[in-house]
């Protein structure tokens, strides 16, 4: 990689989801908040940026980009004039994770020396690097979410780190901007704990999280991380086997005023909506409530600012899997069959978790159908860590193999899905 390059900037784009086109787009539009006057940037100024050949911007450019990134210049990779720069582009060798810790650790590092100078004996002040500092730790644990899910392990780090969060309001003084976006980091990661609690079937665990996450939220009045509540609420009534509570709770995310900005919240609150009225066994609410989804998603511009949870899960292939489970549960099994090849053709690599869920709904969708050999070795290919690891997985596929039992008894099938089965508990 060429040493002049912006590697910390080309990680904050690649992570918040700008192109070198949308960064342009975004600043521009903060240069008329507060210059009065359009910008002039362009997709090939961006690149001037991120390959170094710009090293610090027009100071009108440089405030709007701190604008938008709510992080100083220095804190992006930029160097100040007459300053040597103090976070190096790591080497073209290197692994890729270590690539991404040290473009990581880089603007955490910068963030703080831009937060607080050396040699400066005034009380801490606690500022946006803080928040960004924690905002990559988030982005950790929507990580290790997507490629385990449901662990305790998970739970409890997000726990932690919701706690940090809460404790940099007391460590130094700090804007009220900066306040609300520690109180929403710390709902963020309650909410995170929440999901992970849910995920592994811990239901009294995540209600206790959904609370302190909803007083959270309140304090931070972040409308994204209220949302992503809400809809975790419904997530977690709907497995509950409660319909009416998740219809309330899903709904109090729909009616969020975000949802009429942007409509990919839009999209998401209403594939939810059908997977709970799949759960009622409401058909006709079902395929609307998909219809309208599918519409929102189709008018969502994927240019729009949206936070990183958000950008990390939900797409084509997750409204699919949505779709997948309502129609499973309505007993629609060539619906169901449908969505689950459109889901696992479209997931992301990075959906671990997701994709032995599908897989597991794909094969439960097949069985019903009678196509026992076909829905076996459909099973077969859930991963042994996802088969006995994940609370949710491992459940459907225990139940996949008594309605094998029952629809082809005393098969070869079935003497293959068990010895199968105990292939799982010798290699994990």
């Amino acid at each position: 990689m060429d040493s002049t390059r912006n590697a910390v900037l080309e990680a904050w784009m690649a992570e918040h989801g700008y192109s070198s086109n949308s960064l342009a787009e975004a600043v521009n539009r903060s240069l008329e908040r507060l210059t009065g006057r359009p910008g002039g940037l362009d997709g090939s100024s961006i690149r001037d940026w991120k390959a170094g050949r710009v090293k610090w911007p027009k100071s009108a450019a440089r405030r709007a980009l701190e604008d938008v990134a709510g992080l100083p210049a220095i804190a992006l990779g930029f160097v100040p004039r007459g300053r040597a720069p103090s976070v190096t582009a790591p080497q073209q060798q290197e692994d890729p994770d270590m690539k991404r810790r040290t473009l990581v650790g880089g603007i955490a590092a910068a963030a703080a020396a831009a937060a607080a100078a050396p040699g400066d004996t005034s009380p801490r002040r606690i500022g946006m690097g803080d928040v960004d500092r924690l905002q990559k730790r988030f982005a950790e644990i929507i990580a290790s979410d997507h490629r385990h899910g449901g662990q305790l392990g998970t739970e409890q780090k997000a726990v932690a780190l919701a706690d940090e969060a809460l404790n940099l309001q007391n460590a130094g003084s700090a804007s009220q901007r900066v306040r609300g976006r520690l109180y929403a980091s710390a709902a963020a990661f309650r909410s995170s704990a929440m999901w992970a609690a849910i995920d592994g079937r811990r239901y009294d665990v995540a209600k206790a999280h959904m609370r302190e996450a909803q007083a959270l939220a309140e304090m931070s009045c972040d409308q994204s991380i209220k949302f992503r509540i809400w809809s975790h609420a419904g997530t977690m009534y709907r497995h509950m086997g409660r319909p009416a509570d998740a219809l309330a709770a899903n709904d109090v995310a729909r009616k969020l005023s975000l949802t009429r900005r942007d409509p990919l919240f839009a999209s998401l609150g209403l594939a939810r909506q059908g997977a709970i009225h799949g759960t009622a066994q409401d058909r006709t609410s079902t395929r609307r409530a998909f219809e309208q989804a599918q519409e929102a998603m189709l008018r969502a511009d994927p240019a729009d600012y949206r936070p990183v949870w958000m950008l990390a899960f939900y797409d084509q292939a997750e409204l699919d899997s949505l779709a997948l489970s309502a129609y499973l549960a309505l007993g629609d099994y060539p619906a169901a069959e449908y969505h689950a090849h459109r889901c696992l053709s479209a997931l992301r690599p990075h959906m671990v978790r997701s994709r032995a869920i599908a897989t597991t709904r794909l094969a439960h969708a097949q069985l019903a159908q009678g196509a026992a050999d076909a829905a076996t070795a459909t099973a077969m290919t859930v991963t042994a860590n996802a088969a006995t690891q994940h609370a949710r997985v491992a459940r459907m596929l225990q139940e996949f193999g008594a309605a094998l039992r029952a629809t082809a008894p005393h098969t070869a099938t079935v003497q293959t899905w068990t010895e199968h089965v105990a292939t799982w508990r010798t290699t994990v």
